[in-house]
């Protein structure tokens, strides 16, 4: 009987020996099965920047594609849900047992020199976790996950908010190097028909001279939007990790806006957004670790089973144990009372988030009330009028009814407003999409569509 003891105890080491045993995944306790993760299976190979084909005409919805796929960060995030949904599983699972082994009376002298006296006893150790332990630690590893999702989903957002920016910012400038082009056009323009004017004597030479000032200022102006456009080119393809933009042109129009819904009404949307809901998961976790605090005053207890045998008489004896400690010194009192205060300020900083996003909120509302305003009064009274004041100088002036400081000045005012326009514009769709970001809802579909940064 001594020897197959030996053998079931060199069976049991054997097993727990083999690296087999440590490399397959345990079950998780309870039949349950890891769920998959909402962001699917995701690859450590680093973004290779020849995948990213050209395009010659890129639009608002591939540029987000791009981000989403090729974005640093979002992947960063991405995986960090990953690690949290695998620490859930790992706090879900149960403790292992331990087992041990215990020789007595060898290797000593006379009659118990060598192993022949030995007594052999084998244990089986289980630790049981009292005060539902394991369900609360489990509970907390899983908002942890909740609360890394909805990380990702507003690292998500701040990132195509981002891009729908940039390509915004791709557009104006654009549009500026058009009005740009289009200024040095009349300039030169302008100064052929000075140039004319002074061949044939009507006009002094010096007018000539103010003519091609103009036209200098506005080439350099030209190539000033040129670079302008380049660099925003650049900051756009920085989205997907592009050292060079790989599209030739954005397709957009700036120039077509919609209504502002009230104020109150986007109020109401701010629970919607990942900024705000993740606080109810944030509230949540730390309420679940107040409860684990609590349960963990709890001693555990390990209850054992083992064999032992008996040389003297040959004979094998079950051996039965249990073990619990003794809370006298430690309760836990101090995780507890810290679980306590991290649920305290989790509460205050809510409502500190919450202040601030309602001023961000404000704030950005007032800018795009004030932009959008400010852009349709441009198009529809201030604009017009300026072109038809500049064309008629224009006129004027070839009839010898102006002079040229009246052209010149027209054509300044014509090239400021345009500008402004310009401005006005972006300033909206800016807005727009900051505030679509805060609210975490679309506003009234535009030209830069707010739904598709949700």
């Amino acid at each position: 009987m001594r020897y197959k003891t030996t053998v079931v105890i060199l069976l049991l080491l054997s097993i727990i020996a083999s690296p087999a045993a440590w490399s397959q995944e345990a079950p998780i306790a309870g039949g349950e099965q890891e769920t998959p993760s909402v962001l699917g299976d995701l690859s450590l190979s680093p973004v290779v920047e020849n995948q990213i084909a050209f395009i010659e005409e890129l639009d608002l919805g591939t540029a987000l594609d791009r981000a989403l796929r090729f974005h640093p960060s979002l992947a960063a995030y991405a995986w960090q849900v990953r690690a949290r949904e695998a620490a859930a599983l790992q706090a879900g699972l149960l403790p292992n047992p331990e087992f041990s082994v215990e020789a007595e009376n060898v290797f000593g002298t006379g009659d118990l020199s060598g192993t022949g006296a030995a007594e052999t006893t084998a244990v089986l150790s289980q630790l049981i976790e009292l005060g539902g332990k394991r369900a609360k630690r489990r509970e907390v590893a899983a908002l942890e996950a909740e609360l890394a999702d909805w990380d990702f989903r507003s690292r998500r957002l701040e990132v195509l908010t981002g891009v729908g920016q940039s390509f915004i910012a791709v557009l104006a400038a654009q549009q500026r190097l058009e009005q740009a082009e289009e200024l040095s056009s009349l300039a030169e323009n302008f100064f052929i028909t000075v140039s004319e004017r002074v061949e044939a004597g009507k006009v002094s030479p010096v007018e000539r001279s103010r003519a091609q000032v103009t036209l200098s200022g506005a080439r350099i102006v030209l190539a000033q939007t040129r670079n302008q456009l380049t660099a925003a080119r650049h900051r756009l393809a920085a989205a997907w990790g592009s050292s060079e933009p790989s599209f030739g042109k954005a397709v957009g129009s700036l120039g077509e806006l919609q209504p502002i819904p009230p104020e109150e009404e986007l109020k109401k949307l701010l629970s919607e957004s990942p900024e705000m809901a993740r606080w109810g998961s944030e509230i949540a976790q730390r309420k679940a670790a107040v409860d684990l605090a609590r349960a963990q005053r709890i001693p555990d207890l390990t209850a054992s089973l083992g064999t032992r045998n008996l040389r003297e008489t040959d004979d094998n004896a079950a051996v039965l144990g249990i073990s619990i400690p003794l809370p006298i010194f430690d309760r836990n009192q101090g995780g507890i009372k810290e679980a306590r205060a991290e649920l305290s300020s989790a509460l205050h900083q809510r409502y500190a988030i919450r202040s601030e996003v309602l001023a961000a909120l404000a704030e950005n509302y007032r800018a795009l009330s004030s932009a959008y305003v400010e852009a349709r009064s441009l198009e529809e009274q201030v604009l017009p009028a300026a072109r038809q004041a500049f064309d008629a100088a224009r006129i004027g002036y070839e009839a010898g009814k102006f002079g040229f400081l009246e052209v010149l000045d027209a054509q300044r005012t014509l090239f400021e407003v345009t500008q402004q326009y310009t401005d006005a514009l972006t300033a909206y769709h800016q807005a727009h999409l900051e505030v679509a970001r805060l609210v975490g809802a679309s506003l009234e579909e535009g030209v830069i569509n707010a739904q598709e940064i949700k």
